[in-house]
């Protein structure tokens, strides 16, 4: 019940063993620990807040704006006996009013902020963390074109797939982040980690295809059939995915961020 990039530490792991990594390169980015504080913004069906309060002995909050996600989630936090570590709330970022924390989780949520809404987007995540805290935001991209103002979002794609879905080129994102107050300290390109996601995701619903019709409708699990064509995409560099690490950098200038900039633990 993850629905972003895997990350895939070889090719022939499992897709439930790359999700994990996944969870856990984004923890260790974020360098999480027992006493620290986290919001996960957009957090789905809870992986991720379940993740960090069990490995890493986080508090954490995550928010979704469906309750069908949020009650799926909590249950299983109930299940995980993590209750008291973790709150599940049915909120916008932008109605948060009980911060600062010492982290913020965003995977797979900013491409649904539009470019009309990024730049307060990234001012209120900034606002929301506490001076040296840390930023991950985990985000689809395309490719820069000649004229952006021609750029269009695909019906097909709009209904059926992406719903609200808007992509940037990377250079765009990371401005508006420094431009919210942001440090950014590193960007890691996952763009082949997708693509086996996406491949993986398709071999699922072929070998459960059946079931997923009983489960929905045939026009409905056709659509899904569409992570091939986005399979392609990212293989040919059309569009990529990206994880940005971004720091509320204090006034004194230390980030907190270790000298070697992939080695996450400080």
């Amino acid at each position: 019940m993850v629905y972003s990039c895997a990350y895939w530490e070889s090719p022939d792991s499992t897709l439930e063993d790359a999700q994990r990594a996944k969870l856990d390169l984004v923890c260790r980015k974020l360098a999480l620990e027992p006493g620290k504080r986290l919001l996960d913004v957009g957090c789905g069906w809870g992986s991720m807040v379940l993740h960090a309060a069990r490995e890493y002995g986080v508090s954490a909050v995550g928010i979704t704006l469906s309750e069908e996600q949020a009650a799926y989630a909590r249950k299983r936090v109930a299940d995980a006996g993590l209750a008291d570590r973790i709150e599940i709330r049915v909120q916008d970022y932008r109605e948060i009013k009980d911060g600062p924390f010492d982290a913020i989780s965003s995977i797979g949520m900013a491409e649904h902020v539009g470019s009309a809404q990024y730049a307060a987007y990234a001012a209120d995540l900034h606002a929301l963390l506490r001076p040296g805290g840390r930023l991950l935001n985990h985000q689809i991209a395309r490719r820069p074109q000649q004229d952006e103002e021609a750029y269009e979002v695909d019906e097909f794609i709009a209904r059926y797939v992406f719903p609200d879905g808007e992509l940037a080129p990377i250079g765009r994102t990371v401005t508006q982040l420094e431009e919210a107050g942001f440090e950014v300290r590193d960007v890691e390109a996952l763009r082949e980690h997708y693509a086996l996601t996406l491949r993986r995701w398709v071999a699922n619903l072929e070998a459960h295809w059946d079931e997923a019709v009983r489960l929905t409708s045939p026009g409905r699990a056709l659509s899904l059939i569409d992570r091939a064509a986005s399979a392609l995409s990212f293989e040919a560099n059309r569009i990529g995915v990206n994880q940005v690490l971004a720091v509320r950098t204090p006034e004194s200038g230390e980030s907190g961020v270790p000298l070697r900039t992939r080695d996450w633990r400080a």
